[in-house]
């Protein structure tokens, strides 16, 4: 009689242990379940994005130094060429020849 009882008392068991729902399980019973634990709380994904790119700070320049009205044309003896950048006046310039160059100055 002692053994019927055991046996007894041991399908008792786990048949209890089968009817208690528990996680493991709830995923194949279509999601119904009880978890007993503390609940757990899955947060936003962490997401990183970069902020705007700065080149580097802006520089002060001063205004370029004052000259005399620039030169537009280089007058070189019998030369006479015009210039192709500004020039100051009275600085030193040449015109091509066909013998080399001719120096003179810009006006």
């Amino acid at each position: 009689m002692r053994k019927f009882l055991l046996g007894a008392a041991v399908m008792v068991f786990a048949a209890g242990a089968m009817l208690v729902p528990h996680q493991a399980a709830a995923w194949w019973r279509g999601g119904g379940g009880f978890y007993y634990g503390p609940p757990v709380f899955v947060g936003p994904p962490v997401i990183y994005v970069p902020g705007p790119v700065y080149g580097p700070a802006p520089t002060y320049m001063p205004p370029p130094p004052q000259y005399a009205p620039a030169g537009q044309a280089c007058y070189a003896g019998a030369y006479v060429c015009p210039l192709d950048q500004p020039t100051p006046s009275g600085a030193p310039c040449s015109c091509p020849t066909n013998q080399g160059r001719a120096y003179g100055r810009a006006q």
